[in-house]
């Protein structure tokens, strides 16, 4: 008799587990995932900047089509670990013989002030979406720049982004005919350097290379609040109506709903097989291991449990999980990018490289050859609803 494997979370763990297990002749499998799409959240940036909606977002269907796997929508919302059941918020019941969660991480703006109502995100298409026609409509209405473009958080979504922005509003601006002017972009971030995580080289080598396409880095700065005018950072405003928020996430609320024993950061405590209770695996940023929170992790611990419950069902013991040191890849402006592999570190075009390198192996990792390819292209084409910036492309 088939055993029910339900996967719950369309990211990159949840799909991979999915096509990892698709096919095996003694399960059945069901995924279930609040949106109909896969997030490319690597490249959502780029998509708030003059991308196309396709590079970050992939239609569940196409990755599935033809494959054993059931799609099914729902936000999680409940577990009775004892009649092995998941209900959602719609009230769908499924039952399960082996759960997979995979639920990715939530928007944490920390309680300050104003930042929910006023700050912009790129988080979901809709979030990048929302803050490129803001960036249009705003050089619209006014006929030049916002007094200040704010990026908060000096982790790699905001300085990915604070490299991008220059070069796009002077590509807006001039698709628009307007007088040139210089452009102001601050990112602040509450520790004293860049991407605290890393090494003093790479945190400083980040930071020179955002000054020198005109970032202005406010380090070791305190966000305490935000109206609709201004940020208030370390006791002064600074002017704005574009403050773009990319410092803080959280785990999932459903494990804290449902009871699942966290670390103080949130994260799910697991035994050394990945697995939060009898036959309930948690993968990726939900986890508690030693790189959660990177999609190579995430993909990597889809991976080991898909082998482990194959393990399981030709009735051998699972293997014991062993942490895999991802490799960091950060672009910071045009052609530049900072690269931590192993103990090598790589600066500039070579690194800028990797990374077209990295999000093309991240494709093939969901996609057949072709269709990996084709989405890799996509990263190389712009797409604007802004009438005047879709003639001027055209041109």
């Amino acid at each position: 008799m088939n055993k029910d494997v339900l996967i719950v979370g369309g990211g990159f763990g949840g799909v991979k587990a999915a096509l990892e297990l698709a096919g095996e002749p003694s399960l059945k499998i069901t995924l279930l995932s609040d949106q109909e799409t896969f997030r490319y959240y690597p490249s959502l940036y780029h998509t708030a900047t003059g991308g196309t909606a396709a590079q970050s977002n992939i239609p569940l269907k196409t990755i599935f089509a033809g494959k054993p796997v059931t799609l099914a929508t729902g936000e999680a919302k409940a577990i009775n670990k004892d009649t092995h059941t998941l209900e959602t918020s719609g009230g769908q019941k499924y039952h399960y013989d082996f759960l997979i969660l995979a639920l990715g991480v939530v928007t944490n703006y920390f309680g300050i002030k104003g930042l929910e109502e006023y700050s912009y995100d790129v988080k979901s298409l809709e979030e990048a979406e929302k803050l490129k026609h803001h960036l249009h409509q705003q050089l619209l209405d006014k006929h030049e720049p916002d007094l200040n473009y704010i990026i908060i958080g000096g982790g790699p979504t905001g300085i990915e982004l604070a490299g991008a922005l220059p070069e796009y509003l002077e590509h807006i601006m001039k698709n628009h005919a307007l007088q040139p002017r210089k452009i102001h972009i601050d990112l602040v971030e509450a520790a004293p350097r860049l991407m605290p995580r890393m090494s003093d080289k790479m945190s400083e080598a980040i930071a020179t290379q955002l000054e020198k396409i005109g970032v202005t880095l406010y380090l070791g700065q305190k966000v305490e609040g935000e109206t609709a005018d201004a940020l208030m950072v370390s006791g002064k405003p600074i002017t704005s109506h574009t403050v773009i928020w990319t410092a803080g996430v959280t785990n999932h609320p459903f494990f804290k709903d449902n009871e699942f024993e966290l670390i103080d950061k949130g994260k799910v405590v697991v035994d050394p097989y990945l697995q939060a209770a009898p036959d309930i695996f948690i993968l990726g940023d939900n986890a508690n291991t030693p790189f959660s929170g990177m999609a190579q992790t995430a993909l990597y611990d889809a991976k080991f449990v898909s082998r482990n419950l194959r393990r399981h069902m030709a009735g051998k013991p699972p293997q014991a999980y062993r942490p895999k040191k991802p490799i960091y890849v950060t672009p910071a402006g045009p052609h530049w990018a900072a690269v931590l592999w192993g103990k090598v570190e790589l600066y500039g075009y070579v690194g800028w490289l990797l990374r077209e390198l990295a999000d093309f192996v991240a494709f093939h990792d969901l996609e057949p050859l072709r269709k990996a390819s084709k989405q890799w292209l996509t990263e190389f084409t712009e797409q604007e609803e802004c009438p005047e910036c879709a003639k001027a492309s055209s041109r």
